[in-house]
């Protein structure tokens, strides 16, 4: 089995007020998307890597050498456009997997869930489960009901495909002009069945300062066995 992955690394990191791109901030001596290839580049399984990034010169001079196995690609104006993207540039593969550079401490035991999933179902994102009450709220502010969270899942990345489920999942998308937040959600939208595998609470999404220093606290201090 041969594996592709597309790592989305196009965010600019407004909201973390960085001085430049979001993927190049460093967390634990490298930056968020050298971590984020260094995972992926230990499977001899993934052949192809493309890192869809806001500038492909910027980045390749900020990263240095990189294996051969990695492409930059340029990204597109919104995250499925990017996506996208590096589905293009990816080699031939019988997996995909789709990946936020945003989420550097995805680890080898998350991949391999996923990966498996993918493979037997055609399609699999990693979750878990809502931890606090949630309540939908209306336009007045006042809260309109209480929403039962024992089927409530927090999707996560990286997101695993068969590659023709997801490149038809994009190119359909972009044929009817369709939108979704993830991936998976584009496959849902064909009808073909996504499986949910136990993702990990600690493989967090940076997009706040709070967000960064929380990565930087649990590198600093690993979750133990057990701890998912």
């Amino acid at each position: 089995m041969t594996i592709g992955v597309v790592i989305a690394a196009a965010g600019r990191g407004t909201r973390l007020g960085a001085a430049g791109p979001k993927p190049l901030l460093v967390l634990g001596g490298e930056t968020l998307l050298a971590r984020s290839l260094r995972l992926f580049l230990g499977y001899p399984e993934v052949v192809s890597i493309a890192a869809v990034v806001s500038d492909p010169a910027r980045f390749g001079a900020a990263l240095g050498a990189l294996d051969p196995r990695v492409r930059l690609v340029a990204g597109g104006a919104e995250r499925q456009d990017s996506v996208r993207a590096g589905l293009a540039a990816l080699d031939r593969t019988d997996l995909v997997l789709v990946h936020d550079a945003a989420r550097p401490l995805a680890d080898a035991a998350l991949v391999g869930r996923v990966v498996e999933a993918a493979s037997r179902n055609g399609a699999a994102v990693p979750c878990i489960p809502v931890p606090d009450t949630v309540k939908r709220i209306g336009a007045s502010g006042r809260v309109k009901e209480t929403v039962p969270r024992e089927t409530l899942r927090l999707a996560q990345t990286p997101q695993g495909f068969r590659t023709e489920v997801i490149r038809r999942a994009h190119d359909e998308a972009a044929r009817l002009g369709t939108v979704a937040t993830d991936d998976a959600g584009l496959v849902e939208r064909l009808g073909l069945p996504v499986a949910a595998v136990a993702g990990s609470r600690f493989n967090l999404k940076i997009t706040s300062p709070g967000d960064l220093r929380l990565a930087e606290a649990l590198l600093a201090s690993p979750p133990g066995e057990g701890d998912v």
